[in-house]
């Protein structure tokens, strides 16, 4: 479910969380193009014969691609309108405590923490929550950073 919400009025989302967002299937296809992407074939990303053996059983998915993943699974969370131009500004913090093994559904739960004005538009935090189906401990925990222009 999309959050639709005008540029002025992203305050009265602060502190609030959004609906969580879809279901996305992380297919062993989508790591190995990752890695091609990010020249990182390490093999317990992309070798599943020898991750069987390995730490988690399976292969996962690079920390980078969960990360990735946040701004297009944020993008079906929250749509502001008013808006000419959006930017990914950055992030505050990321952190990665759990992986995402091959074949999982991953989604995100996002709670507006700061808006600040700017000259042209808004600037806006947000905590995002990846997490993994039937898994307790979330992918990802990461504070991402939007301007959205008007």
């Amino acid at each position: 479910m999309t959050t639709t919400i005008a540029l002025a009025d992203l305050d009265d989302l602060i502190g609030k969380p959004l609906p969580p967002g879809e279901w996305v299937h992380v297919d062993q296809k989508r790591i190995d193009t990752f890695a091609d992407a990010a020249d990182d074939p390490q093999w317990i990303h992309t070798d599943p014969v020898r991750a069987a053996d390995g730490p988690f059983g399976t292969t996962i998915a690079h920390g980078y691609l969960t990360l990735a993943l946040v701004i297009p699974l944020f993008e079906k969370v929250l749509d502001v309108t008013g808006v000419t131009t959006k930017i990914n500004y950055g992030l505050d913090k990321v952190r990665f405590p759990a992986p995402v093994p091959v074949d999982s559904r991953v989604r995100i739960n996002v709670t507006v923490a700061e808006v600040t004005d700017l000259p042209a538009g808004r600037q806006l935090s947000f905590d995002a929550v990846v997490e993994v189906e039937g898994q307790a401990k979330p992918a990802c925990i990461a504070r991402p950073v939007f301007r959205f222009l008007s």
